[in-house]
This record gives structure tokens, C-alpha cells and sequence, in this order.
């Protein structure tokens, strides 16, 4: 492994997701809302507790009564007048439906002049959840798209019309309350209806479209499902106010700094990744090794969502995957070098944020006695990586803004 590289790609990753934590952002966001009446704080997401404590940190009225709802491990200590639920994600489980209710419960009986600080980040859509159907199916359909590469907004068109919570009902639940709605984007091109699902925004897709995004990936359309989908989601919403405080090109625009600031002349070629995994990653690597006679430090950045299309039984995540499929075009390039993380700190159902591959991983593989091809093939690149000290591991960060991949020629 080239530790230099290493250390160089970790520090631009690192500091790229430091600049894009939330707690300036919701502080700017807050500067432009009105907090009438009492205040009622909802986070949701990944990023919940870091921007309910910021929130609370520049709040100039205390808050009434709030709640907190965000991934295992994600809450980082007791907040004044919160409640924290840990939920279940990607897949949402019995916490994920027990914090919800306690939203509901907390929301139902507002005024008018109430406010409720809707802080919404990516992870949403399974942390926040009130299934229409019977929650096996909701979790058998979840699975189903996730592993038959669906993205994710084909995903979310169909949590939207299975849940009472998604596609706008949060907001008429608050009703007659206003809600103030602050989100960090996690979606290509920042559309408010699919972030989290879209609780508190209005939903444009229409019950044609979700039909056929069911038809394409062959759910199971048991009356439950078809009386949902002919259900129609709220078109119009009149107590709502958004602002977007964070996208995936902020964070790529952050990795640009700190490439640079280390002395690489820097490449962005794009923040709308959404390919499978594996083509995104020997794409990056084709884009770099394009550059290796010129001389020079180079880096090129790239940020989005990709996919993966599950063929195999092994371990891993999209920006894990992306990693090892730069593996072997990558090999035997001196100085030559990829990470990728996700943002929020998790990729996939893994303890790891992404994976660093460099000149030496296929070799290294081959000496651990693995099969490349294979551990690709079965979808393994967290056990690839782990055996050669590919994991990148951040613990969760705070934010959540898509994934940034660093492709670094030293």
C-alpha cells in the first residue's frame, strides 16, 4: 500500500465531509424563518441529532418540545427538552415506527400559530416511517428494489404512497401548525418531494408513475399495495416553508480545496454520479490513468449516488464497490490511488464509510490468497478490503450529502 496516497486521499475525503456538517448551515437557515407560537423541533435523518443540536445551539426562543429520529449509534449525547429514538436503516424497523408515532403523537393537537423546525436529512425514508401495509412487506419491498438496483428515486416514489407519513401527510398532520422545513439534500439535483421521501413536500409523481416503477421491478401488488398506490398523495400544501442547506456539490467543491491545498491540480468531472457502482469506479480510474504521462499531481473528483445490482451473497456497500472495481485497472501504476465514502460515515449495511484502492490492492488480494473476480462478482468488497487495509472507517460524521470518490495521481 502506498501510505502517502493513503494519507493524502484521507485527508482530502475528511476534510471535504468537515466542511459540509450542518451546524453553520442551519444556523444561516434559521435567520431566514418565523417561530411563531411554540416551537415543536422534528429531526429526522442521518444528520438529525447534529442539526437538532445546532438548531438548539442558535435557537432564539427555546424550544417547546422536540424529537429526535436517526440511525443506530448516531446520537451523540442527550440534547435539552429532546428525545432521542435510534432507528433502523436502510431497512426501517420496530424503532423506526415507534419514533414516528411519537412525532405524531407530539404533533397532533397543534394551533395555528404553532411552529414545528422540521430538520430533514438523508435516511429519512426508513427512519421516519408510518407503513399503509403490513411492515414484512414493507421491508420485503424495500429489500427487493435495493438489491435489484433500483435508485433512489424510484425507491422513494414507492415509500411515498405505502406510508402516512411520506410524500407530504407529515406536513398535514402538523396542520393547522406551519412548518419550517430545513434539509440537507442526499439526491442528485436536490428535489425536495424524494428527500427522505418528501414528508413535508408536496408530491408531483403521479399514481401512474408509481405503478410502473412497481411493474418494473416486479412487486408483489397484493390488494394492501394496489389500494395504496391508488391513493393519491398531497398535490398542494399551504403550511409549508423549505430551504436546502447542503449538497453533494458543496462537498465535491470542498474536496477541490483540499486537494488542492496538498498541492494536486484538480479534475471535477461530476456531482451526478448514478451508474452502478463497479462501471463508476473503472470509469474514474480510466479518467486518471488518461493523465499519468502528463507528470503531474493530479486529482479527480466525482460525487453522487451510484447503485448496486446484488449478484452475490458478500458484504459491502456502493462506494466499497466502487473501489474494488478500480482495483485491477489501477494495478501496477506507480502512485496511482481511489477512495470513496459516503458522507455520512456508513456505506451500505457495514461499519465502514468506503474503501481506498491503490497500485498494490490486487496484489495484496492475491497474497491474502482471494479471488478478485470472485469477491467482485459476490458483491464481498467490505471482506476484499478488509484483508488489505482498503476499509475507510470515519464513525458517523454528522452530515449527510451523497459520496465523493478521490481518484489521486501522486
Amino acid at each position: 500500500m502506498n501510505h502517502r496516497l493513503r494519507e493524502d486521499a484521507e485527508k482530502i475525503v475528511r476534510g471535504a465531509i468537515r466542511a459540509v456538517c450542518p451546524d453553520e448551515a442551519v444556523r444561516r437557515a434559521l435567520e431566514h424563518v418565523e417561530l411563531s407560537g411554540r416551537i415543536y423541533l422534528v429531526a429526522v435523518g442521518k444528520a438529525a441529532w447534529q442539526m437538532a443540536a445546532a438548531a438548539i445551539k442558535y435557537l432564539q426562543k427555546p424550544v417547546y418540545e422536540g424529537i429526535v429520529v436517526t440511525k443506530y449509534d448516531h446520537v451523540m449525547g442527550q440534547l435539552p427538552g429532546i428525545s432521542c429514538f435510534e432507528a433502523g436503516h436502510p431497512i426501517p424497523d420496530e424503532n423506526s415506527y415507534r419514533g414516528t408515532q411519537a412525532v405524531l403523537d407530539m404533533v397532533k393537537d397543534l394551533k395555528a400559530e404553532d411552529t414545528v423546525l422540521f430538520l430533514l436529512s438523508g435516511g429519512g425514508s426508513a427512519l421516519f416511517e408510518k407503513p399503509l401495509v403490513h411492515t414484512d412487506l414493507l421491508q420485503e419491498i424495500t429489500r427487493k428494489m435495493l438489491g435489484n438496483g433500483a435508485d433512489i428515486v424510484e425507491i422513494n416514489t414507492l415509500r411515498k404512497r405505502l406510508s402516512a407519513v411520506k410524500g407530504g401527510r407529515f406536513a398535514m398532520w402538523c396542520a393547522p401548525a406551519r412548518v419550517e422545513s430545513i434539509i440537507l439534500s442526499d439526491i442528485l439535483g436536490d428535489p425536495v418531494d424524494m428527500i427522505a421521501s418528501g414528508p413535508a413536500a408536496e408530491d408531483p409523481v403521479t399514481r401512474e408513475q408509481a405503478k410502473a416503477v412497481a411493474a418494473k421491478y416486479g412487486v408483489d401488488m397484493d390488494e394492501a399495495v394496489r389500494e395504496c398506490l391508488d391513493l393519491e398523495t398531497p398535490k398542494k400544501l399551504t403550511n409549508v416553508h423549505t430551504q436546502i442547506i447542503g449538497s453533494v456539490r458543496e462537498l465535491c467543491a470542498a474536496a477541490e480545496r483540499e486537494a488542492a491545498a496538498l498541492g494536486y491540480e484538480t479534475v471535477f468531472l461530476s456531482d451526478h454520479l448514478n451508474c452502478e457502482a463497479r462501471d463508476a469506479g473503472r470509469y474514474l480510474a480510466q479518467e486518471l490513468l488518461k493523465r499519468k504521462e502528463l507528470n503531474r499531481k493530479i486529482a479527480v473528483i466525482a460525487g453522487g449516488e451510484t447503485v448496486v445490482h446484488l449478484t452475490g451473497t458478500g458484504l459491502g456497500g456502493r462506494n466499497q464497490e466502487l473501489a474494488l472495481a478500480a482495483a485491477e485497472l489501477l494495478a501496477g501504476t506507480a502512485n496511482a490511488a481511489l477512495i470513496s465514502a459516503g458522507s455520512d460515515g456508513t456505506d451500505g449495511p457495514t461499519d465502514a464509510a468506503g474503501g481506498y484502492v491503490d497500485a498494490d490492492t490486487l496484489a495484496d488480494l492475491e497474497k491474502a490468497g482471494m479471488d478478485y473476480n470472485f469477491m467482485l462478482r459476490n458483491n464481498d468488497s467490505y471482506h476484499a478490503l478488509q484483508a488489505v487495509g482498503g476499509l475507510v472507517i470515519t464513525g458517523p460524521t454528522g452530515t449527510n450529502v451523497n459520496d465523493v470518490t478521490v481518484a489521486l495521481l501522486g
